[in-house]
């Protein structure tokens, strides 16, 4: 056993423990010595608890930020974007510009949102701007599609405060049960008449400096039943939540496709019915939205050398293609609804460990996990706060030395957002 990479977990997903057994890691407990812990959120909050106390040495690993929850909490995340916001404009950056109505031109990637009761006097103001307007409540830690309905009445979401007895209608401090409450996106880009949104992996191995990795291989889910904003059926969740959870109960729902595309066949599909440029546009807004996302919170997450977290993003396109960031979640579905979802599921791990444990070895958090790219399966590098700040430094060091920038001198790559030099 001396050399071998000892593992533990406490979920039971094949997809996951057959990667372990394929690698010829040694199963161990949790209370032996193990190298390898792939854990559930509810266990990685014992691991670094205050009271538990726990140390881990350095060749030990996990699959979780302590405080991840600052991203994937609806509440918190859309909290750490507008003080990430207030923050660059303070700084004069132009990331934070805005239009002549006050909307973010390239930081307007969540609807807008408020956390109740807390900003209820606030979405009550901005209801009555536009009473016509739909809706969305979402308890902050649930996932799953669980407890989430539309609203398009004042009188609604009061009725719902009265029957939930105000009593779990609670700050998220106190650990109970909060609920946001967003602009509903609702005119979304329809296929087939369908509502779908977008799963993307995005795996981080540092915040601090901020590396992370998108994963080539994610996927559509469709709702069962055709799209329609009519308010007759906002109670109808076949028609609005994409979840696998909610459709696979639709009769309508199909076992062998899951309902899902893979997000190359949706390329496709918009390069042939919008064009290529306009596709290639769409996904560099998305993979800015993810990056902006993650610096966002960076600077309040607890930046622990043992951990990496490969986050599941939630994106939802509107008719205008305009992406948009509805939630991310810290544990995304290893379960499989169908054969493709499966291998694809099986593949996700298998490139995740390549990146955090290369060669199978026991894990050192003293590496600074910057694998060979041949290394990197499905991923691609999608921001290195390292190697950008250095490419920076020297466009910077040319410039005083008045030579020739290039195409690399252009306003956009000194931050403005259209320089994808910026962030890749």
């Amino acid at each position: 056993m001396a050399g071998r990479v000892k593992w533990v977990t406490d979920i039971e997903k094949s997809v996951l423990i057959n990667n372990f057994e394929k690698r010829e890691w040694v199963q161990v407990t949790e209370n032996d010595d193990w190298n390898f812990y792939w854990m559930s959120i509810q266990t990685i909050r014992n691991v670094f608890s205050v009271d538990t106390g726990y140390r881990l040495s350095d060749d030990q690993m996990v699959n979780h930020f302590p405080n991840h929850y600052e991203l994937t909490r609806k509440d918190l995340l859309v909290k750490n974007i507008k003080r990430y916001r207030k923050d660059l404009e303070k700084e004069g950056s132009p990331l934070a510009e805005k239009d002549d109505n006050g909307k973010y031109n390239y930081l307007d990637f969540v609807p807008v949102t408020f956390m109740l009761p807390a900003d209820y006097n606030l979405f009550v103001e901005e209801y009555r701007k536009n009473p016509s307007s739909t809706w969305i409540m979402k308890p902050c830690g649930k996932a799953q599609g669980k407890g989430i309905f539309l609203i398009n009445k004042l009188s609604q979401i009061k009725k719902w405060s009265r029957d939930s007895r105000t009593s779990t209608f609670v700050a998220a401090s106190s650990g109970k049960e909060a609920y946001v409450i967003s602009l509903y996106i609702d005119n979304p880009l329809l296929i087939g008449g369908k509502k779908f949104d977008l799963r993307l992996y995005v795996l981080v191995t540092t915040y601090r400096p901020l590396k992370c990795y998108m994963y080539k291989l994610g996927f559509c889910r469709f709702c069962t039943v055709k799209y329609t904003p009519s308010t007759s059926e906002l109670d109808n969740m076949f028609v609005h939540l994409t979840n696998v959870a909610i459709q696979r109960h639709g009769d309508d729902y199909n076992h062998v496709h899951g309902g899902k595309w893979t997000v190359s066949n949706l390329r496709l599909y918009l390069e042939s019915t919008r064009g290529k440029e306009v596709t290639s546009r769409l996904f560099d807004q998305i993979h800015w939205i993810v990056v902006q996302s993650l610096k966002a919170v960076a600077p309040v997450m607890n930046n622990d050398k043992h951990c990496f977290e490969c986050y599941g993003y939630d994106i939802i396109i509107d008719d205008k293609l305009k992406p948009w960031l509805i939630e991310v979640n810290a544990s995304p579905s290893l379960t499989s609804s169908t054969a493709n979802d499966r291998i694809l599921k099986y593949n996700l791990i298998n490139d995740t460990l390549n990146i955090v444990t290369p060669n199978g070895d026991i894990p050192d958090c003293r590496w600074n996990r910057s694998p060979p790219r041949e290394a990197l399966g499905n991923y691609q590098v999608l921001y290195d706060e390292e190697q950008a700040q250095s490419e920076n430094a020297e466009r910077d060091l040319r410039s005083r030395s008045g030579q020739s920038l290039g195409s690399k001198g252009t306003k956009g790559s000194a931050g403005v957002r259209p320089a994808a030099a910026t962030w890749k």
